[in-house]
């Protein structure tokens, strides 16, 4: 397994360096001190699995999980706070490891990963504040509060702001489980942040039209146009 460290802290990267050690079959083959260059690393190397602090700066550990392609490596989380522990297992975190780290805790992750190792990749992690977007070599940070609509594109999803768009390696669908009930669905391709339509117009066939405050326009079929209405503020 390959395994990538992320923690702001030195001397918290080192020590479970030291410990992975210990087990033959677990390679760490980079760290990264932020979430931006934990996903330029997870980009370029592709690990198995990320140790990943949740406190960091800018981009916290949910962020960064959030971030990465749904067929992304495993994640587990290492914090020295315990509050975070019911969030990472109910979006099905690899395993949640409190600070310091035990070696007999360490060793049954390990082992955890080892049975889980080939399977599927990992699940939708759950509401992020922020998404860290590389593009180029550069890591956009997006509020998620700031994104008006979203538009599949293949295994990538097109996440349109106020003036610009980014293409995010996630699906529409594994996205909008993390995203929550702020956006809805309009389309098989597309979704609309409830807080950013201002107006639905009707067409043919029970279709209609989404109005956004940019001045966007984004299509919802029939089959959404209900539920659409049922759900924007009053």
């Amino acid at each position: 397994m390959r395994a990538l460290i992320v923690d702001d802290e030195a001397p918290a990267r080192a020590k479970l360096r030291h410990m992975l050690g210990a087990f033959p079959d677990l390679k760490v083959i980079g760290e990264a001190a932020d979430g931006a260059r934990a996903l330029a690393l997870a980009a370029e190397l592709r690990p198995d699995v990320i140790f990943l602090d949740v406190q960091m700066p800018e981009i916290d550990g949910f962020d960064v999980a959030a971030s990465l392609p749904d067929d992304g490596p495993a994640i587990v989380f290492v914090t020295a706070f315990d509050q975070y522990a019911l969030r990472a297992f109910d979006s099905q975190a690899a395993d949640y490891l409190l600070k310091p780290v035990e070696p007999e805790r360490l060793e049954r992750t390990v082992q955890r990963l080892r049975k889980s190792a080939g399977g599927a990749g990992r699940q939708p992690i759950g509401m992020p504040a922020k998404l860290a977007i590389v593009d180029r070599g550069t890591t956009h940070i997006v509020h998620c509060a700031d994104i008006e609509w979203l538009e599949a594109a293949d295994n990538y999803v097109d996440i349109h702001l106020a003036g610009r768009s980014l293409l995010l390696r996630r699906t529409l669908t594994a996205l909008l489980r993390d995203l929550g009930p702020a956006f809805l669905r309009t389309h098989r391709s597309f979704a609309v942040a409830l807080n950013a339509v201002d107006a639905v117009r009707t067409r043919q066939k029970g279709d209609a039209t989404v109005v956004l405050r940019s001045g966007a326009e984004v299509p919802c079929s029939r089959q959404y146009r209900d539920t659409l209405m049922r759900s924007l503020p009053l």
